[in-house]
C-alpha cells in the first residue's frame, strides 16, 4: 500500500473528505490526513521494535575528547562499540550515568581506550575515560525513518500496511468523534495487527533455529 492508496482507504473507511472547514483547523483535506497518518506512524515506532528502525553507523573518537555527538536522526541507543586501531578488535562500552562517569573518571586530563559512556545532551555522548587515541566507533542505534508521507512507501507500508491503515483509522474517526462501537472495532483491528507485527519484529526476527526454539502457540 503506497500512500495515495493509503490516503483513499482512509477517506472510505469513514466516509469523509475531510473538507477545510472550521473543525479542521484551516488544514486542507490532504494535511488532515497527513497528521493521521503520522500520528499513527510515532504510535506503531514506539510500541514495537522493528528491524527498519535501527540503523548503523561508523565514526570515530577524537584524541583528548571527552564528547563524542550523535547522528543528526538519533533517537535511542542500541550499542557503541570501540574498534582497536591495531588489532581491529571490537569492544562494547557500558552504558552509565553522567555522574558515574564524572565520578569514574574525575579528571578528563586522564586518557585511555574509552570503555563507559553516558548521554550527555540529545546531541553528545561522555565518554569515559577520555580518548587517548583516534580509536573507530561503531554506533547502533534507533531511529524514526522517513514518513510515508514524504516518502511515498515505507517498509511498513510494503510489509504490514493492516497495522498502519488502522492506526490511521483510530487517528482519524478519533478526530471525527464516531461512534463509540466502530472506534472500538478499529482499536480491536489495531491491536491485532500490532501484536501480529510485536511477533515478528520482536519475536521471529530475534531468533536462530539453530540455538532456540521455534515459536509455538497453544493448541485449544
Amino acid at each position: 500500500m503506497n500512500y495515495t492508496e493509503l490516503k483513499s482507504s482512509i477517506k472510505s473507511y469513514v466516509e469523509n473528505e475531510f473538507p477545510e472547514t472550521i473543525g479542521s483547523g484551516g488544514l486542507t483535506p490532504d494535511e488532515q490526513l497527513d497528521v493521521f497518518i503520522q500520528q499513527a506512524e510515532q504510535r506503531i515506532y514506539n510500541a514495537v521494535q522493528i528491524l527498519a528502525l535501527r540503523k548503523n553507523v561508523t565514526g570515530a573518537t577524537t584524541a583528548g575528547e571527552q564528547y563524542m555527538s550523535t547522528p543528526d536522526d538519533w533517537l535511542a541507543n542500541y550499542s557503541i562499540a570501540v574498534i582497536d586501531p591495531v588489532t581491529g578488535d571490537y569492544e562494547y562500552m557500558l552504558n552509565k550515568d553522567v555522574s558515574y562517569i564524572r565520578e569514574a573518571f574525575p579528571s578528563p586530563s586522564s586518557t585511555g581506550k574509552p570503555t563507559h559512556y553516558a548521554l550527555f545532551t540529545d546531541g553528545s555522548f561522555l565518554l569515559g575515560p577520555t580518548p587517548d587515541d583516534t580509536y573507530g566507533v561503531e554506533l547502533h542505534y534507533f531511529y524514526y525513518p522517513e514518513s510515508i508521507v514524504t516518502a511515498g512507501s515505507t517498509w511498513l507500508s510494503e510489509n504490514f500496511d493492516s497495522v498502519l491503515l488502522y492506526g490511521s483509522l483510530l487517528e482519524a474517526y478519533t478526530f471525527m468523534k464516531g461512534e463509540q462501537d466502530v472506534l472500538e472495532e478499529y482499536q480491536t483491528r489495531y491491536d491485532q495487527a500490532l501484536a501480529m507485527l510485536k511477533q515478528l519484529s520482536e519475536g521471529k526476527n530475534r531468533q536462530d533455529m539453530y540455538r532456540t526454539l521455534q515459536v509455538r502457540y497453544p493448541v485449544r
